[in-house]
């Protein structure tokens, strides 16, 4: 098992972006990705790390990268720090297995959210309206239904430690354009129906995920991380019943503990048992495993 990162300070490059997960720098007019093993909860970036999580995300990213190709070009250049610029090579044992170089691609300004199934956030507001983000739902439905179809629904995208916020398409036409919606929602759509169908093969349902996609030489390119735990429900197809929540491989364990506690959801993060990093952890790894085939 590799030492665990919770930040990377490369002396000689250029920080350009500390996010939740992952430390961006700029190199030689690309981008260089960077994934530690932080990990966010309630949109607080807890203080201890998740064992070997930066190197599942990009092991995961990397699967879906290649298996997603034919559908639309994404940003990879290459994730093998022999080949990065010589500026890298001082930091090769640190970026080994936990980065990407990229194109430096124009992000959409929206998040590209895409739904099988109705959990989280859109189950929340289905319970209080049967429309919501501008579709209408059947009524009767029950918690983790499959929905009647895949379902586009963009959300903004909000400040660090603010939350995001659900739009309809019509308002995201507005945004980026309605040809440019119209696009972007097909790719998103195709995108999640492959990975889900061959998800479902190996025995876990996508029940939604969060694609980032940006502008590149005036061509669509699906960017930064795609189809982790992080960024999407994975949930154990043996163990699915609709009409109530369902065991998730990503941060189940976490939030679990966190709920049980007397915290307000905002900084500082309390401290974590060593328990609850380890279950996280396992969690995140068996995801890599079912879907790829092979750990770390």
């Amino acid at each position: 098992m590799s030492q665990s990162i919770t930040q990377t300070n490369l002396q000689g490059l250029q920080l350009i972006n500390r996010g939740k997960v992952r430390d961006l720098y700029e190199v030689d007019g690309n981008l260089l990705m960077v994934a530690t093993d932080r990990i966010s909860a309630y949109d607080v970036i807890m203080n201890e790390p998740i064992p070997n999580k930066g190197r599942v995300l990009t092991k995961l990213s990397l699967f879906w990268f290649d298996l997603l190709k034919d559908i639309i070009p994404h940003h990879l250049i290459s994730a093998d720090p022999d080949t990065y610029p010589a500026s890298c090579a001082p930091f090769k044992d640190i970026l080994r297995g936990r980065s990407m170089l990229v194109k430096k691609a124009k992000p959409l300004p929206v998040e590209c959210i895409v739904r099988g199934y109705i959990s989280g956030s859109f189950w929340s507001a289905y319970k209080k309206n049967t429309t919501v983000c501008g579709f209408k739902l059947p009524e009767g439905m029950q918690e983790s239904q499959k929905l009647p179809q895949v379902l586009f629904t963009p959300s903004t995208k909000a400040e660090q430690g603010l939350h995001d916020e659900n739009i309809s398409v019509a308002e995201m036409e507005k945004l980026v354009g309605k040809d440019e919606t119209a696009q972007i929602a097909d790719v998103c759509v195709r995108l999640y129906e492959k990975a889900a169908d061959y998800a479902r093969s190996k025995g876990i349902i996508i029940a939604d995920t969060k694609f980032e996609l940006g502008w590149y030489d005036g061509k669509l390119m699906l960017i930064d991380e795609v189809l982790t735990p992080d960024s999407s429900r994975f949930w154990p197809e043996d163990d699915y019943v609709i009409g109530r929540g369902q065991a998730s491989f990503d941060k189940q364990f976490l939030r679990d503990y966190l709920s049980s506690l007397t915290w307000d959801k905002t900084p500082p993060a309390p401290p974590l048992p060593a328990e609850i990093l380890e279950k996280t952890g396992a969690r995140y790894l068996e995801a890599l495993e079912r879907i790829t085939g092979s750990g770390l």
